[in-house]
């Protein structure tokens, strides 16, 4: 039963063929198929040579980068499980290593942290437990779900934080935020399947109504949004900001409105709010999400983050990978009618800039984004999501009643 659970799961997950579940659309053409067969061996190695580099950087005790933030191991087991060519293949022991420290990381109430951060460190390591698709993990992906759907806040309809999910930080006040609360929505549905299976008794789900509200919350989009700090200005309309009345994280400013300095709109954030949105059941084709895709359209940027600079500009890429690759979207519009092939330029950007020992990392250190460990993953993660060497897959969409079979979309691999 685990095994029919978990793999249509992971099928959704990882696209694997070998899980059953992945449709690959026709080939468009000869010219379209040697465009990525040209590129593809380039891809491959620099994943190769990133997962080389991650390796070289474990600790003997089985963690990356900082024991204190398993999420930080969960993302570089994540990034070699990612990898194509490692489809199919047996764990290596430093793999294990990682995953066993992941586990010895988890505590009672199914948290998986050790200093701070809990809901962010357990839904990244949700995620890399799914990618195993071991029956043995299987309590602990439900336990780390149980938790992350206690962490989901539930104030009074008009409180701007309620639906949403923050840090977790016992010290801190419950104020949620829209990365927090994406990266627990990935967690939470792409568990769905298991959750479901009844092997394991009744599990419980988040209220996915709540949780649109405060995505809605969170977009520039006057036409949902009712905050008094909501913009209609062109440069900002469809845009996600950070959290409701604050712009990003670690803002200096609270959640009161400021006619001074109203919240603004970037790149990484909407990426991660429309992604939101379709976890939530917004069809693709819903105002709030085609709102969203026309802002990273006209604000569309390799260089930087949009609205942000070079800070987090490789969660940006991550996140942008991620969401266009869960909503099937192939190519982008500009502003200018330009269109562009976001697989194709992302993959060329990735690589031109990659180091000569196989990482990558920030000049600026905002989201510990001068951690080449935390880079490095981010990247590989990036490239991997950028790997269908055909245009036109089938989109991430799910309906409420249905949210137990997941389709497709959201990593890609070649078969």
């Amino acid at each position: 039963m685990f095994k029919s659970a978990l793999s249509l799961t992971l099928a959704a997950a990882l696209g694997t063929a070998a899980l059953g579940q992945t449709t690959l659309t026709a080939v468009p053409g000869e010219a379209a198929s040697a465009k990525y067969a040209s590129i593809k061996q380039e891809i491959l190695r620099a994943i190769e040579k990133g997962n080389e580099y991650l390796k070289s950087k474990q600790n003997p005790e089985g963690y990356w980068a900082q024991p204190s933030y398993p999420a930080l191991t969960a993302l570089a087991v994540t990034a070699y499980m990612r990898d194509p060519e490692n489809q199919g293949k047996p764990l290596p022991e430093y793999i294990r290593k990682g995953y066993d420290f992941i586990l010895k990381s988890q505590k009672e109430d199914g948290s998986i942290f050790n200093r701070g951060m809990s809901s962010y460190n357990t839904a990244v390591c949700m995620m890399a437990l799914l990618a195993a698709n071991k029956e043995e993990y299987a309590p602990a992906i439900l336990k780390a779900r149980a938790y992350l759907i206690k962490q989901q806040n539930h104030f009074a309809p008009d409180n701007p934080y309620n639906g949403g999910i923050g840090y977790g930080d016992k010290k801190a006040p419950p104020i949620a935020d829209l990365s927090n609360t994406s990266l627990a929505l990935e967690a939470i549905y792409y568990s769905q399947k298991l959750a479901k299976d009844g092997k394991y008794g009744e599990q419980p789900d988040l209220d996915w109504n709540a949780a649109t509200e405060f995505i809605n919350r969170c977009q520039q989009n006057p036409a949902v949004n009712k905050e008094p700090w909501v913009s209609d200005d062109k440069s900002q309309l469809g845009g996600f900001v950070y959290r409701p009345g604050v712009a990003s994280a670690k803002d200096a400013k609270s959640a009161a409105f400021d006619k001074a300095e109203p919240p603004k709109a970037y790149g990484s954030m909407t990426y991660a709010g429309m992604q939101s949105l379709i976890y939530a059941n917004v069809d693709k084709n819903d105002p709030r999400v085609k709102l969203a895709l026309k802002w990273l359209e006209n604000s569309y940027n390799l260089d930087e983050n949009p609205g942000m600079g070079v800070q987090g500009l490789y969660y940006y890429y991550q996140a942008m990978s991620k969401a266009l690759s869960a909503l099937g979207i192939d190519y982008l519009t500009l502003e200018d009618g330009r269109k562009v092939d976001w697989r194709d330029e992302l993959a060329n950007k990735l690589i031109s800039i990659q180091k000569s020992d196989g990482s990558w990392v920030n000049t600026n250190n905002r989201w510990w984004e001068a951690d080449p460990v935390l880079v490095t993953a981010y990247c590989v993660l990036s490239l991997s999501s950028s790997t269908t060497p055909y245009p036109n897959r089938r989109p991430l969409t799910v309906s409420r009643a249905g949210r137990n079979s997941i389709p497709s979309g959201l990593f890609h691999f070649w078969k």
